[in-house]
């Protein structure tokens, strides 16, 4: 067995997590909170129960919510004054992919002093972020365990990837409850982007005995849940199984690493400013044809595994059916091209 190394942060996973953040907050001996959201996750009204933990716990906090989709730079250093000014010592995110990248950036910047664009790349990050808790709301981005921090460099149109174990959350409070608010077309996007993760972490020229439970697993959670999750959106029990699929998918992928699809979609999000889950779930299928040659036995065992029954299909038409596969699955939930 190859020499590998597995970074994830700890996490608790169950209804009510989020109310624990405050306890938490505790633990890292916080004096002030920063709460980094949205305004839309404070109208679906999980910030409040957050709030209130840490009111229990007597910890004083304020609340940044300028954050928006594919999360900008500009965001990031505002966020980041806020936290100096008010004397924050701890960081809070609440939300979904957006809120999270940002509170690692304003980390970042609160403790290495230099504007968030200069870390891009990996391990560029030398001095520790202050304690970050994430509470993710959405099932797919797991930016909530990766060592990933996408920000949106304005100046320039495009998304830079920062990549440091220095970016992995202190905690991750996951409760599956949060994503019962989410939109049918929020729920396919960041389902998607889990699949995507899934996918790309699997056949990664990094992937590893590890890296493949969590993937194939993550896949399988996902296709047999998406679809349930936008036509019963309080089945709790598929929400949790959603919620189980972007964290197997987030684990895998944050040790895996990612490739031609979500290189595509940083370009192609940065660009147009397009959600970053549609633009993954539009190119999946298109690199599967690029990239099918490269990889075909792990193709043929991702196929195998959502449909055991498929071992006698001919090798030439595996490609076609995993593709039929995928392009299903993106327009049954609403997302065409």
């Amino acid at each position: 067995m190859e020499l590998r190394k597995f970074l994830v942060s700890e996490f608790l996973m169950g209804n009510d997590a989020l109310r624990l953040a405050g306890r938490y907050a505790a633990n890292f001996g916080a004096h002030k909170v920063l709460i980094v959201t949205d305004p839309g996750i404070i109208a679906a009204g999980w910030v409040k129960p957050v709030e209130d933990s840490l009111d229990a716990e007597g910890i004083n906090y304020v609340v940044f919510s300028n954050v928006t989709p594919n999360p900008k730079d500009y965001e990031v250093m505002e966020g980041s004054k806020i936290f100096q000014q008010e004397k924050c010592d701890v960081i809070t995110a609440v939300g979904g992919g957006s809120p999270m990248d940002c509170a690692k950036g304003i980390g970042i910047v609160c403790s290495n002093h230099k504007h968030i664009t200069e870390f891009e790349g990996v391990d560029e990050v030398k001095t520790p972020m202050p304690p970050l808790i994430c509470i993710p709301t959405t099932a797919g981005t797991a930016a909530d365990i990766s060592q990933f921090a996408i920000i949106t460099h304005s100046k320039e149109n495009r998304k830079i990837a920062i990549v440091s174990k220095a970016v992995v959350p202190d905690i991750s409070l996951i409760d599956p409850q949060t994503t019962t608010t989410m939109s049918s077309s929020l729920t396919a996007a960041t389902g998607m982007d889990a699949l995507v993760h899934a996918f790309e972490a699997y056949v990664s020229n990094a992937s590893s005995d590890i890296t493949d439970l969590h993937a194939l697993k993550a896949i399988e959670l996902v296709y047999a849940n998406l679809k349930k999750a936008i036509s019963e959106p309080d089945n709790m029990e598929v929400r949790s199984k959603m919620m189980l699929g972007s964290l197997h998918a987030g684990m895998a992928f944050s040790n895996a690493s990612l490739g031609i699809v979500h290189a595509m979609a940083h370009s192609l999000g940065g660009l147009k400013d397009s959600p970053h889950g549609e633009c993954n779930a539009i190119l999946l299928e298109h690199s599967i044809d690029f990239n099918y040659a490269h990889a075909p036995k792990r193709y043929k065992r991702i196929l195998e595994h959502i449909f055991p029954n498929s071992g006698s299909i001919k090798q030439e038409e595996i490609k076609m059916n995993l593709i039929k596969m995928v392009r299903d699955l993106r327009l049954a939930v609403g997302i065409t091209t």
